[in-house]
């Protein structure tokens, strides 16, 4: 679904103003950077070219796994990763112990809840199946936005990490299917409604603006993607550079168009 800009030129919108290379750089230094394949591989085009005026070479290494990155982070296969919210980095460290931190918002990607049968949320019937991702800081985040929509009520006690098992109230009698997140936004044509990560939504042909019948809020939201790192590289020279390089104008007119105004900069 890539528009006409971010095949035309991403990086001919580069931004005059230079930026300050890393003390004592003469050559450029590599930093492996593990993103999600898809329209982010645009987005940090952009990243890449201001990178390498202060001193970083980037190379992009896209993944189809949402488990996948924080584990070669972890592993050192990557300096750097820049895919996931605070949510999602406290389950893979409760479950697999990463000394993983974040470093630099990037942007937040709104969970929305979509249909192709129902216009509105008023309009889901007694019984309506509604599909969720099954990992769980996003199906948690997505029970959370049934809720924010009054269809349910959860248990306080569930946090952020909720499962359907925390539902306390159901009086519309609702059927909550787990998918994989990557599967999820495809059976939507089988399902009443569901609720899709918006690069998935991208992804799976979701028509985002017109099938979208619920939404999140960005106002005190958990959900906003950062750049994260080893926590031991947390102080190193070039994190401080990686970031300034992703908090640009034409980084921030990048995810604008490319994601058509679905995903926002969650940046100053």
């Amino acid at each position: 679904m890539p528009s006409s800009f971010t095949r035309r030129s991403v990086l001919g919108l580069l931004a005059a103003a230079p930026l300050p290379r890393i003390a004592g750089a003469t050559t450029l230094t590599t930093l492996r950077i593990g993103i999600m394949a898809g329209e982010d591989e645009d987005v940090w085009r952009a990243v890449a070219a201001h990178a390498a005026q202060c001193g970083l070479a980037l190379k992009i290494v896209p993944f189809s796994d949402y488990n996948a990155p924080d584990e070669a982070l972890a592993e050192h296969e990557l300096d750097a990763n820049a895919f996931q919210h605070r949510p999602f980095l406290s389950a893979q460290i409760a479950a697999h112990g990463y000394n993983i931190v974040a470093v630099g918002d990037t942007y937040f990607s709104p969970i929305g809840l979509y249909s192709s049968r129902w216009k509105s949320v008023r309009d889901l019937p007694a019984g309506a199946t509604i599909g969720v991702p099954n990992d769980p800081s996003n199906e948690g985040r997505a029970l959370h936005l049934l809720e924010a929509l009054g269809l349910i009520t959860l248990n306080p006690s569930a946090g952020l990490l909720p499962t359907a098992l925390d539902i306390a109230d159901n009086p519309r009698n609702l059927s909550v299917k787990e998918l994989d997140a990557g599967i999820v936004g495809r059976t939507l044509p089988d399902l009443d409604a569901a609720i899709v990560n918006t690069d998935w939504a991208f992804k799976s042909g979701i028509q985002v603006d017109r099938q979208r019948i619920g939404q999140e809020t960005l106002a005190g939201n958990p959900y906003v993607n950062f750049i994260a790192v080893n926590a031991q590289d947390a102080h190193a020279p070039w994190v401080a550079s990686l970031t300034n390089a992703f908090h640009r104008p034409d980084v921030r007119k990048a995810i604008l168009d490319i994601y058509h105004g679905a995903i926002v900069p969650a940046w100053g």
